[in-house]
C-alpha cells in the first residue's frame, strides 16, 4: 500500500441499536449492562465493532441478535456518527439504527459480554458510555418525524388495539398531550385502522371497540406518507 495512503486505513466501525419497545407502561429503550472494555459494568446500547467482510445492515442484525437474542425486527439506519474522541481507543465511526417491537411478543435474553439487558422507560436512561446518549436522542427524534409522517407505530401495538392505546402510543413518542375527540377524528379520518367489531374482554370498566391497521391502507401510507397534526 502506498505509504501515503496507510494512514487513512487506521479506523474502524461500529453498529448501534436503538431499540424502543411500547407497553403499559409506555415508551421504552432497550439497554445492556457491559461485560467488556472499555466501560464494562456501564448500561449501553446493544453496540459492536463490526467485521469488515459483511455488510451494515447484516451486521447491525447480527450485532443486535449475538447480544440480546432478537431478531427478525423492523429496523431502520438512521446516521453515522464519527467525533474524533467518542471512543477511547481510537478513531470508530459507527452507524446507528432504530428498531420498533411490542415488548410482549419478544423475549429478551443478554448474550455473548451483555451481562443484562433490560428495558428502561425513555425518560428515565442513565448517562450511557460513549455517545449514546446522543444517539439516542437523534433516534427520538427520528421517531417523532417518522411517526408524523408513516403510520409504523403500529411495530409498537398489539394486534387489536383500542383508540386509547393509540393515543397513548402517540403522546407517549411526541411527548405532548392530544385532545380525545380532535385526536380519534384525524385518525379515524386518515382510513388506516379498521373496527375489528370486538370489544375488550376482563376488563373493570365500560369495553372499548378494538381496531386493527388496515392492511391496504397501511402499505399505501408507508409509501406516499401522510400528515399527523393536530
Amino acid at each position: 500500500m502506498d505509504l501515503n495512503l496507510q494512514k487513512y486505513f487506521q479506523a474502524a466501525v461500529s453498529v448501534d441499536n436503538v431499540v424502543f419497545g411500547f407497553d403499559e407502561t409506555g415508551l421504552n429503550v432497550l439497554l445492556i449492562y457491559r461485560g467488556a472494555d472499555p466501560y464494562r459494568n456501564c448500561w449501553a446500547l446493544p453496540g459492536d465493532l463490526i467485521s469488515l467482510d459483511t455488510n451494515l445492515d447484516t451486521s447491525a442484525v447480527t450485532v443486535l441478535q449475538n447480544l440480546t437474542g432478537l431478531q427478525h425486527l423492523y429496523m431502520d439506519q438512521i446516521r453515522t456518527f464519527g467525533r474524533v474522541d467518542r471512543h477511547p481507543y481510537g478513531r470508530v465511526f459507527t452507524v446507528a439504527y432504530f428498531a420498533l417491537i411490542k415488548i410482549e411478543d419478544y423475549r429478551v435474553s443478554a448474550q455473548s459480554w451483555a451481562e443484562e439487558a433490560a428495558w428502561f422507560p425513555i425518560h428515565d436512561v442513565p448517562d450511557l458510555p460513549f455517545d449514546h446518549n446522543e444517539i439516542l436522542e437523534f433516534a427520538k427524534e427520528q421517531l417523532k418525524m417518522k411517526i408524523r409522517k408513516q403510520p409504523i407505530g403500529f411495530e409498537l401495538l398489539p394486534k387489536h388495539f383500542t383508540l386509547s392505546e393509540l393515543q397513548r402510543l402517540y403522546e407517549a413518542i411526541l411527548d405532548e398531550e392530544f385532545d380525545v375527540r380532535n385526536f380519534r377524528k384525524k385518525i379515524l379520518s386518515m382510513d388506516f385502522i379498521a373496527d375489528t367489531g370486538l370489544k375488550q374482554n376482563a376488563v373493570t370498566h365500560r369495553p372499548a371497540k378494538l381496531y386493527k391497521y388496515n392492511a391496504r391502507k397501511y402499505n399505501k401510507l408507508i409509501t406516499s406518507g401522510f400528515d399527523f397534526d393536530l
